[in-house]
């Protein structure tokens, strides 16, 4: 798939000068060739005041904090919290990458990484910045109500951007559980999205109310995750989930998943 980069703005943030080259180069092949470079959290929050890009790739493990830091201070800046953000590392540790994914990233790319890998991340980026491919099916998307239930208001604001462009726009939120319950006994939903790790009642939970105790038991429940437990991802399957897709999750994945969820629903 040829993918349409050369008008998108750049910030790459990566201390070591060969992974800045290295890197530079990839994301030329891909297409994106304006690309500005930092290689500390404090010189791309510079950078962004100057100018806010489209998308930042940044490494995890800058010389003045991470990653994780970045994406923070930037979904806390009302300018830049719908910019999209990749990150690129060889940590594969869930404890150091939970963070940054309940933060909102467009993707997650490993060192090294495949131009495959590369493309797949940048489409998703596409899609998150509503660049992406039109979808004939959007157009039933936008009557019908989501309730978006996660603890993380970040990663409420990211998943609420790739709702939107899918094509939904009425979507209630819900900071857990129980407040996605009380929602529930009133107000009709046609789709529920959540996440799995939540306080006062977590993603299982919630699954298992809606289809044991709710009087909308049918409804289409996805889950997003970074759970990567497969003993408790199994028991959700077993509660009644509709599917299950990682976070980051991208907008095409969630268009198969919904696709088979409304489908499975009708029949």
């Amino acid at each position: 798939m040829s993918l349409d980069l050369s008008h998108l703005d750049a910030l790459l943030v990566e201390p070591s000068p060969t992974q800045q080259r290295i890197i530079r180069e990839l994301v030329a092949t891909a297409g994106l060739l304006r690309v500005r470079e930092a290689g500390s959290m404090s010189e791309a929050l510079e950078r962004m005041r100057e100018k806010a890009p489209d998308v930042v790739i940044s490494a995890l493990y800058l010389p003045d904090a991470d990653g994780t830091d970045l994406v923070r201070a930037m979904r806390d800046t009302p300018a830049l919290q719908h910019v999209a953000f990749v990150l690129v590392s060889s940590e594969t540790r869930p404890q150091a990458l939970d963070p940054v994914r309940q933060s909102g990233v467009c993707g997650i790319l490993p060192k090294p990484f495949s131009g495959l890998q590369l493309q797949r991340v940048l489409l998703a980026t596409l899609d998150y910045l509503g660049d992406g491919a039109a979808n004939d099916d959007d157009a039933e998307y936008d009557a019908m109500r989501v309730l978006l239930v996660d603890d993380s208001a970040n990663a409420r604001r990211f998943m609420r951007r790739v709702l939107e462009s899918v094509g939904f726009v009425d979507i209630v939120e819900a900071e857990d559980g129980r407040s996605a319950v009380d929602l529930l006994d009133r107000t009709l939903f046609d789709l529920v999205v959540t996440d799995y790790n939540m306080p006062e009642m977590d993603g299982r939970a919630l699954v298992e109310y809606v289809r044991q105790q709710s009087w909308q038991a049918s409804v289409p429940i996805l889950m997003v995750t970074s759970e990567s437990d497969m003993g408790r991802l199994a028991a959700v399957e077993q509660a009644g989930v509709s599917g299950i897709c990682d976070k980051p999750f991208e907008p095409a994945m969630l268009r198969g998943l919904l696709k088979g969820a409304l489908q499975q629903r009708a029949a």
